[in-house]
């Protein structure tokens, strides 16, 4: 089974940029990247932080700030700040240098049992697993595992299959082969074992239920939340806060009560900042892993206010400059779109400090 997968992960792999390294920087951070996030994504976003910071001394003496801009877009922002972290614990602990074994790389900030088995078998040829949901799958098709496996001692017990399928020789590779053949071939749902190179070991296939595989408990339904999403303009600048807590934090946001209009104004009020709606400005929904918003955003004038502590008023530059989550793209568009034509003016009680300082 060994040689056939990997005779077919030779033949039929595909032409990732970082499979052309052994850097455990650059190895590190197309993991980290890849949790949670389509290949085809990652490869821009990869290239562009490899230009920015080419090593992890670069990534560690950055700017969070500078760091979750270059994020934007990629979600799961706690990623980043845990890659910043990690980076800075690296060149603390290790001089800039990577250990070289899963159970060091576990010690530093962000790393799991996956991403430690990734980089320790990928760049420094460890025997050790890397379990990911890719393959998680093939193990439990392939060894015929019917429990649920976010029991503990299931899990348990499939990473012990995972770890003795692991060949002495080419360990990278075969970890690397394992997630190719669940990402096109073992799909979830409907797998395409017509197509499987090791169809004939597989219990499943054998079994005729590999589609059922792996048993996984339903997951809890997504909460729904609405929120008031409120675009505040005064002088040429808008209204915009860092959150410091909970979900994005770290980020920047235009304020976004639970609630409608009325949560809104009153919620501006709470933070000393008195305006008023002066159009209604669309609708925008974004899907998080355990929640949905749902938002509507209005256009607010304010009238004579400062900026609240933690909060700023940002001009057109600034807001473009500033890292801002994906949820709120429609709200930067439409506030954008709202300070085109304004020159920006300093006026007692703005922030106009810039971007990258708060």
């Amino acid at each position: 089974m060994r040689n056939e997968l990997l005779r077919w992960y030779d033949q039929t792999k595909r032409d990732l940029p970082w499979r052309r390294t052994r850097d455990p920087y650059a190895i590190w951070l197309s993991e980290i990247m890849l949790q949670q996030t389509r290949t085809e994504t990652v490869r821009g976003y990869w290239q562009r932080f490899l230009m920015r910071f080419p090593d992890v001394q670069s990534l560690a003496a950055a700017d969070e700030q500078e760091v979750l801009k270059l994020w934007e877009g990629l979600g799961y922002y706690s990623r980043a700040r845990n890659l910043h972290a990690c980076a800075k614990t690296v060149c603390a602990w290790y001089g800039g240098a990577f250990p070289h074994t899963a159970a060091e790389l576990k010690a530093l900030p962000g790393i799991g049992d996956y991403t430690a088995g990734a980089v320790a078998s990928i760049a420094f040829g460890e025997r050790v697993s890397a379990v990911d949901g890719n393959v998680e799958r093939v193990v439990s098709r392939v060894r015929g595992i019917r429990e649920d496996v976010g029991v503990p001692s299931v899990r348990r017990a499939l990473r012990a299959e995972a770890e003795a399928l692991i060949p002495a020789d080419r360990p990278g590779d075969w970890n690397q082969a394992m997630m190719e053949l669940g990402a096109r071939v073992c799909l979830p749902g409907v797998p395409k074992c017509g197509e499987c190179p090791i169809r004939t070991f597989c219990d499943a296939c054998a079994a005729g239920d590999a589609a059922a595989l792996p048993v996984k408990a339903k997951k809890a339904p997504q909460k729904l939340e609405r929120r008031a999403v409120g675009i505040v303009c005064r002088e040429g600048r808008a209204l915009v806060l860092r959150r410091e807590e909970g979900l994005l934090r770290g980020l920047w946001a235009f304020p976004c009560p639970e609630g409608g209009a009325e949560a809104l104004l009153e919620y501006l009020a709470e933070n000393g900042v008195q305006a008023r709606i002066a159009e209604a400005a669309g609708q925008a929904r974004h899907v998080f892993t355990h929640r949905i918003w749902e938002m509507e955003l209005f256009l607010l004038e304010a009238g004579g206010c400062g900026s609240p502590a933690g909060w700023r008023w940002a001009s057109a530059e600034e807001l473009a400059a500033l890292p801002m989550p994906a949820a709120m793209k429609k709200a930067r568009e439409t506030a954008l779109e709202n300070l085109r034509d304004t020159v920006p003016s300093d006026t007692p009680g703005t922030d106009s400090a810039p971007a990258d300082r708060r």
